[in-house]
């Protein structure tokens, strides 16, 4: 059972902690060159200032981590990232890398994706242990063990992490705390819209599932059902689409079908008199994700059927 405490800035922390209801950030490392593997979903991701404020402030459920253009992350983040506009965030990314950016240029950026933020009030910052100044990203810590544990039992007492330790993977790792045995479950956090979004891209390998079209920028991520009917953020709820097929599935004019093939309305044509383009995509097979739990649900696919497609 790990933990990772990472660097970060007070400015980040600052803004970050003042919007209400936040339900996921993107703390983002500058170089964009690694994957940060130091964690698995459902492990405790902390937040520590720069020095000489060696201090944990806050945290996160981890859910996932992967490269991503800096536009990328902000149309997926957007403030969540950190900074109040794209050109913020590009500023404070470049003093990091400490080399003049090209303002054109989408260069590539870590992102670690948090889900179920929580920030401690002054009075509750806890003092970090055992931590050499030439620690730039952060150290992973043991929460069975010493100093680890007594971080864990410091966390605690805060009323803020209630809402994560509510979570399954949290309730046993207290008890395992308090009892010292046990395997700890292993649970995937809930996801936000950004973290959504950016799952189900990797999951469909950055490509549009009918078309197979790879220009991001001409990508959306498509709900099944959607959130406002009471759709879930996981990634079988979810399909990448080139956007103009996201705009026709969204109303209704294309749909999914339990067998997995893509289905065209002839709404399209009584319509618009329009639509050769689409028609000549009917009955593909969509490309599935290489793993078979981002399947497209069939209880949302026949959803989408039954309530969305004009027939």
């Amino acid at each position: 059972m790990r933990a990772y405490i990472g660097v970060t800035d007070y400015d980040w922390f600052n803004l970050l902690r003042n919007i209400p209801d936040l339900e996921e950030v993107n703390f983002w490392q500058p170089g964009g060159n690694r994957v940060f593997k130091a964690l698995k979903p459902g492990d405790l991701f902390l937040f520590k200032l720069h020095s000489p404020y060696d201090y944990i402030v806050g945290g996160g459920v981890f859910a996932y981590s992967n490269i991503l253009a800096i536009s990328i992350a902000w149309d997926s983040f957007g403030v969540k990232n950190g900074a109040n506009s794209l050109i913020e965030m590009r500023q404070r990314v470049e003093k990091y890398r400490r080399q003049p950016e090209n303002p054109l240029s989408n260069y590539d950026i870590g992102c670690i994706l948090l889900e179920q933020p929580f920030f401690l009030p002054k009075e509750q910052w806890i003092s970090v242990p055992d931590w050499k100044s030439p620690i730039v990203q952060g150290k992973t810590y043991d929460l069975l063990i010493e100093p680890g544990r007594s971080i864990l039992r410091q966390l605690h007492v805060s009323e803020l992490l209630a809402s994560v330790m509510q979570e399954e993977k949290y309730t046993s790792m207290v008890e395992e705390e308090q009892a010292r045995y046990g395997k700890p479950i292993t649970t995937f956090p809930r996801l936000g819209q950004g973290s959504f979004r950016v799952l189900v891209t990797d999951a469909y390998d950055r490509r549009c599932a009918i078309t197979n079209e790879r220009t991001l920028p001409a990508l959306d991520t498509a709900h099944i059902k959607p959130y406002s009917e009471s759709g879930q953020h996981v990634v079988s709820n979810g399909i990448l689409l080139r956007r103009d097929l996201h705009a026709l599935f969204d109303e209704g004019y294309v749909t999914i079908t339990p067998s997995m093939k893509f289905e065209v309305s002839r709404k399209i044509k009584e319509e618009f008199e329009n639509g050769r383009d689409y028609y000549n995509l009917q009955g593909k097979e969509i490309r599935l994700p290489v793993n078979p739990s981002y399947y497209p649900s069939q209880k949302y696919i026949e959803w989408h059927n039954n309530n969305k497609y004009r027939g």
